[in-house]
């Protein structure tokens, strides 16, 4: 294929959101892209991003040197992965002594960065590159029975200097856009912009499973048939630790998480199945009754 973009999958999903990869790869391929992950990718750096500046760095441009050998610009699904990579390729495309610095060290497992690729994170690309018109003309099976509630996470648009400003991270819009798109409806929601709770939850989870039920309750109440997100680790929040949260804030949820691109391949076309989704642990039966396959 003439559109070939190297995958960035990140640590989280191929262990606990590999339906996000399947639905990513074949809504792509739909639109005559290829998605290709690289097997020299390792973490992205993110992790110990408040330890150690350098070694985020170094992890970050190791994994902008294996892009940039493959020739290929670099597709994240994961918000975390795809903001650090950015950055990271914006500062050694900047400053040439930073670079220069970075080499040195990436010399030492035969590693190089000249013309750190482009990053974007996939959903980006599909606003950006496919837009929602396409998608729209698209369209085989419209979505206009489905209500969703948009989580668009802390890290999708920030650093948004990393991102050219591409989109206010203060005012997103960018998923809700692409879900309309589909002929679904996109409830409003008070505190949409709010974190999951995620990152706290090792650290003080009665406040990270508040957060996380404050959003959820109020998804409820909007009525929504499913929470839709881009970020794997937002998922494990709200879907791994989706029980935890109802029974801390005593109120019943059983509310389905979908990546944004199983919901897009759904409407384009592909079945329950070919989306997965019935990884979802909290089932999505209005959704896999509607497009299971004859």
């Amino acid at each position: 294929m003439e559109n070939k973009y190297a995958l960035f999958l990140g640590c989280t999903i191929p262990l606990r959101g590999r339906q996000y990869e399947k639905s990513a790869v074949e809504v792509a391929r739909l639109f005559g892209a290829e998605l290709e992950p690289q097997q020299d990718f390792a973490c992205c750096g993110f992790p110990i991003k408040s330890a150690t500046r350098e070694g985020t760095l170094l992890l970050a441009a190791r994994n902008l040197a294996v892009a940039e050998e493959a020739g290929l610009e670099v597709l994240a699904l994961c918000s975390s992965c795809a903001s650090v990579l950015a950055e990271t390729a914006e500062e050694l495309a900047e400053d040439d002594d930073l670079r220069k610095k970075v080499n040195e060290k990436l010399a030492k497992v035969n590693r190089k960065v000249e013309r750190p690729p482009r990053v974007r994170h996939f959903a980006r690309w599909l606003y950006e590159e496919i837009g929602p018109e396409a998608i729209k003309e698209k369209v085989v099976a419209p979505l206009a029975d489905f209500r969703f509630a948009v989580h668009y996470g802390c890290h999708y648009l920030k650093p948004s200097w990393a991102f050219h400003d591409a989109e206010d991270p203060e005012a997103p819009h960018s998923i809700g856009e692409l879900l309309r798109a589909t002929g679904a409806e996109v409830v409003e929601y008070a505190e949409y912009k709010k974190c999951c709770g995620g990152a706290l939850l090792g650290i003080d989870a009665d406040i990270s499973l508040a957060m996380a039920g404050e959003k959820l309750s109020r998804v409820k109440a909007a009525g929504s048939d499913a929470v839709v997100l881009v970020c794997p680790f937002c998922a494990v929040m709200y879907d791994d630790n989706q029980k935890k949260i109802a029974a801390h804030i005593e109120q019943e949820l059983d509310l389905p998480v979908l990546f944004l691109p199983q919901v897009l391949g759904l409407a384009l076309g592909l079945s329950a199945k070919d989306m997965q989704l019935k990884l979802a642990k909290n089932k999505c039966e209005k959704l896999i009754a509607a497009f299971a396959e004859p």
